[in-house]
């Protein structure tokens, strides 16, 4: 299983480096252990790439603080609890979550916030040249 995980670990952190949108991952103790680029541009004027092993409780006030520890212990409860919709943005038309990470024995490992726009797509479909 090893071998799977070593495989599939460039592949997955592909998949988030190629995301558009900012995912931002976190261990249990809040320490930012991994930014997308797509993060580190738009944290930018709050340190980009620098809050990687910081806490993000440093980067929210006190109320939001609580409601990450409770995000967590609700996480922590139950297996099945595995993602919260926090926030919209109106002017953005953006929704924010934050999702669990558990391993393969369902165990909370950790969580990562998660943005996703609302606004249409502007790309051509199958625009490949």
């Amino acid at each position: 299983m090893s071998d799977t995980k070593q495989i599939l670990s460039p592949y997955f952190k592909s998949i988030v480096d190629q995301d558009r949108l900012s995912i931002v991952i976190c261990d249990l103790e809040h320490t930012i252990i991994y930014m997308n680029p797509a993060a580190i541009k738009d944290y930018h004027k709050y340190g980009g790439a620098a809050l990687i092993g910081k806490s993000l409780l440093n980067c929210h006030n006190a109320d939001s603080n609580t409601k990450i520890h409770q995000i967590i212990n609700w996480f922590a409860a139950d297996s099945s609890h595995n993602i919260v919709y926090t926030s919209h943005n109106e002017k953005k038309l953006k929704d924010v979550y934050v999702i669990a990470l558990r391993d393969e024995d369902g165990t909370l490992i950790g969580y990562y916030e998660k943005h996703e726009y609302r606004t249409p797509e502007t790309m051509k479909t199958y625009d490949l040249w």
